[in-house]
């Protein structure tokens, strides 16, 4: 029964009280009776309405504070969830805030690197124009002494002093021009440094944002941060590519032990898979970099490159590995071979270099120093070699395993074709080894390559 039909029975009870007459004579015994059992029926019927409205209200109120509480309930819900949306778009906005300074730091590296190719192909350009002048002129010069009779006919203007003159002039043109070229070396050399070091400022802001967002995604998701690196199913090296079945040289992506995974250039062989570490050709890449990028890697694996000292290090750790390194004075002309025991430490130990000459062909040459084990690796920026008043790597260029600056340096300059300027100049910074005799050799193509002492077996 709701409220309103209690409503109704009340009014209908009242008009019935109401017909009743008020003024009653008294009648006999039997009519009195009668009036009073009508008063105690509606008054019995009275007391149970209000009774049953009673009950009813009392019911009614425990559901409305029941009503409240979940109303109480669903409005803390519905702040909870407007917290949580204010933290996401705030999270939002400021991953976007990354997203943009990263793109905006990628285009700034992008035109330093366009600005630096630009510079280095005028370089080129002058280079090769100096190299062209330099041929006419000798060109001429032979004409000249090939006719005697010129000579003798007009001494003034084609004889010695003429051709001196001559000569001396040409030197002064083409000493101006090597004096500019240096300093747009010296700006190349600079701007390249500070490509290099806005490139590693935004591959670590890269790889924190990254990281960071990998957080926040595990975090929103519950699942666990650290997942099994085995599970990848990669390869640890070349040589595991190669007993797995591969058989083709080429690029590939391989995952050592606790670490991440990274891409190498692999040369199968009858024996095993090389894994290669360092590869020289053309002179197309500048070797002359600082201690990060040599610690990291650089260079196109399809071309010239360093696989990084870290990598180099993740590779080592796994095991006993063997070092063989293939030097030639002219591209696909192999002259020198050997073959070493390596062990390569961390960076906390300087990637010092551990090396036993295993074999070696052609008059058992030592192309690396293996007299003094543990060599740090050094660069013009951190001079960790053994010489006391002389930074090797600066003094040579490139980086290195340095005792003094005479063993070796296949990380040196390119060395390009010979001309009169050059020979009078040092070759000390070009790639060099040095024989037993203390002969010191130069190298057109160089291959450094690693694999599992097991190869040999």
């Amino acid at each position: 029964m709701n409220m309103l039909q209690l409503l109704i029975v009340v009014t209908i009870l009242v008009h019935a009280a109401d017909a009743f007459p008020t003024d009653r004579r008294v009648l006999p015994g039997r009519d009195k009776q009668a009036s009073w059992d009508d008063m105690n029926v509606v008054a019995h019927g009275l007391l149970q309405l209000g009774q049953g409205l009673k009950e009813h209200v009392d019911k009614t109120k425990a559901q409305m504070r029941d009503v409240n509480a979940k109303l109480k309930a669903f409005n803390g819900t519905v702040a909870e969830l407007e917290r949580k949306q204010q933290e996401q778009d705030k999270a939002l906005k400021a991953r976007t805030k990354e997203t943009e300074e990263e793109a905006e730091r990628e285009r700034l590296a992008t035109e330093l690197a366009e600005e630096v190719r630009v510079k280095v192909e005028e370089v080129k350009t002058q280079s090769e124009d100096i190299h062209t002048r330099m041929e006419r002129l000798e060109e001429k010069v032979d004409e000249v002494l090939k006719e005697p009779t010129l000579v003798r006919n007009n001494s003034d203007l084609t004889g010695v002093p003429f051709i001196q003159r001559l000569v001396a002039a040409q030197n002064r043109r083409i000493d101006q021009l090597v004096e500019k070229i240096k300093q747009q070396q010296n700006k190349l050399e600079k701007q390249s440094r500070h490509l290099q070091t806005l490139q590693i400022k935004v591959t670590h802001k890269r790889v924190k944002s990254h990281r960071r967002r990998d957080e926040e995604t595990e975090k929103l998701r519950g699942e666990p941060e650290e997942l099994s690196r085995d599970a990848s199913g990669l390869a640890r090296d070349c040589h595991d590519l190669f007993v797995r079945g591969q058989r083709a040289s080429g690029v590939y992506k391989i995952q050592p032990q606790s670490s991440l995974p990274f891409s190498v250039l692999c040369e199968m062989t009858s024996e095993g898979g090389w894994t290669v570490i360092q590869k020289r050709r053309d002179g197309s890449k500048n070797f002359n970099q600082l201690w990060e990028s040599y610690k990291k890697g650089f260079g196109n694996l399809n071309g010239e490159f360093w696989l990084g000292l870290e990598n180099i290090h993740s590779l080592t750790k796994q095991g006993q590995y063997v070092l063989q390194v293939e030097l030639s004075d002219q591209v696909g002309e192999q002259q020198r071979e050997a073959r070493y025991r390596l062990q390569l430490e961390g960076e906390e130990k300087k990637f010092a270099l551990h090396l036993e000459q295993e074999s070696s062909s052609g008059a058992q040459e030592n192309i690396m120093t293996t007299e003094e084990s543990g060599l740090p690796f050094s660069t013009a920026d951190r001079d960790n070699d053994l010489s006391a008043d002389v930074n090797c790597a600066a003094l040579l260029s490139g980086g290195w395993w340095f005792s003094s600056c005479g063993e070796a340096n296949l990380n040196g300059r390119y060395p390009r074709r010979p001309s009169v300027l050059r020979r009078q100049q040092s070759r000390r910074q070009e790639m060099f080894w040095s024989s037993t005799k203390g002969q010191n050799n130069s190298v057109k193509a160089t291959l450094l390559k690693i694999a599992p002492a097991t190869i040999e077996q």
